[in-house]
């Protein structure tokens, strides 16, 4: 047996994590989706799909055939749906560093990206009233997800402002006192670069203006301090390293300082003070409520709250210690086993700008992907030339990490790529 194998038995049997692999439905070669070759599969999509915790079917068959098939309406106040919106935003704020009452969980994550950005145009310009130049600005990060950017363009058109793509590194100095809102990624989706919250954030408030941090790729998988920070709206994804399921649905964070001030560009009767008051105008919940909109999603809702239950007994600090020596020895053992050249990281090294993700550029990465998948390791492909590689510590080991690294060498001797 190799040395990296060696070492990586040694560090799973150590692994402080290790028993929580099994609250999850994984895999494991037994010639189902993708096991390969009699191999253990191994899962590093987790920042795509997160895996299926074991809890999550029983719990959903209970909603449907009790909470639903036998309760019916009543469920919504004898099985707690009205509450479930901030019910589950309050399990999911420590793992975003978040105090209790101001996450509400509904939506998709570009609806609540609209909410958020729209509603970071209206406090910038509450707060500065008829001072100075009117705020007639947003910024975004030049290299987001393509759906934050389409949203960002359309917040600007209905706000009247100008749209700024802008790296994050450059953002500090391109920052004015006409700039009303700044759209961020805390981790470049393509690359796995984690950015500066703190910096950027005071950056921002320096400024004046007011930010938005996008958590679809960092929730989960690494501290975010959103109270500690300063941090003022924020948005994510409940389906990669939270394990919510295909479409759970997203969250949105108000600070609580702004939450008498948040005025969301999409009032619903969900967010109304007297939801079932019926009244023609509108008056807005207290709180975090203001983040809801309408019906809430139920089925799937109820799924992301027993998905979270997998979390009990675990510090995202622990989970952060073990994502960057997963990554670490993932990079070591791509370096042993694949020749040089071949593969080029574009995820930063140093800890510190680093997500829970490695991509590499390679030739044919598509078609690499494609072979890898087939072999059991379940990775994926971004356009055009890039593997990412996707660690989620809660069920993921260091045997899996030096495999998709041996498995990978194999695929590019065997295709020239």
């Amino acid at each position: 047996m190799s040395e990296p194998r060696l070492r990586a038995k040694e560090w799973d049997a150590a692994d402080g994590l290790a028993a929580k692999r099994a609250e999850f439905v994984l895999d494991e070669g037994d010639g189902v989706s993708g096991g390969g070759s009699g191999g253990e599969a191994v899962y590093l999509d987790g920042n795509s799909l997160g895996a299926l915790p074991v809890a999550v079917p029983g719990r959903v068959e209970d909603v449907v055939r009790r909470q639903w098939g036998a309760l019916r309406i009543r469920s919504w106040t004898e099985s707690g749906w009205w509450t479930a919106p901030e019910r589950i935003g309050d399990r999911i704020a420590p793992l975003v560093g978040a105090a209790a009452g101001q996450i509400v969980v509904g939506d998709s994550t570009s609806v609540n990206v609209f909410k958020a950005v729209v509603g970071a145009v209206r406090l910038a310009r509450s707060a500065d009233g008829a001072a100075g130049p009117a705020r007639d600005e947003i910024v975004v990060d030049a290299t987001t997800f393509p759906t934050d950017g389409y949203i960002a363009e359309s917040a600007a058109r209905m706000t009247g402002c100008t749209l700024r793509p802008v790296p994050p590194s450059d953002i500090p100095d391109a920052l004015g006192d006409r700039t009303a809102a700044v759209l961020l990624n805390h981790v470049d989706y393509r690359t796995g670069r984690l950015h500066d919250l703190p910096a950027l954030t005071a950056a921002v408030h320096a400024a004046g203006a007011y930010v938005v941090w996008d958590l679809c790729h960092s929730a989960g998988a690494l501290p975010v301090g959103l109270d500690e920070h300063g941090v003022d709206l924020a948005v994510g994804c409940t389906y990669k390293y939270l394990n919510g399921g295909p479409g759970a649905p997203a969250y949105l964070y108000v600070r609580a300082e702004l939450q008498d001030r948040f005025d969301s560009p999409l009032p619903g009767w969900n967010s109304h003070a007297e939801p079932f008051g019926m009244r023609p105008e509108y008056a807005p919940a207290p709180g975090a409520l203001r983040g809801r909109v309408g019906t809430p999603d139920i089925l799937s809702m109820l799924a992301l709250e027993a998905a979270l239950d997998v979390w009990d007994g675990v510090t995202v600090e622990a989970v952060r210690a073990k994502s960057l020596a997963l990554t670490d020895f993932f990079l070591e053992c791509v370096e042993a086993y694949v020749p040089e050249g071949r593969v080029e990281c574009l995820t930063p090294r140093p800890h510190g700008e680093r997500g829970s993700q490695i991509a590499l550029r390679c030739p044919d990465a598509g078609d690499v992907m494609k072979r890898l998948i087939e072999r059991g390791v379940v990775g994926d492909f971004r356009h055009p030339d890039v593997l990412r590689f996707g660690f989620t510590p809660l069920y993921v080991g260091f045997a899996d990490t030096e495999r998709a690294a041996r498995v990978l060498a194999e695929v590019l001797a065997e295709t020239g790529a």
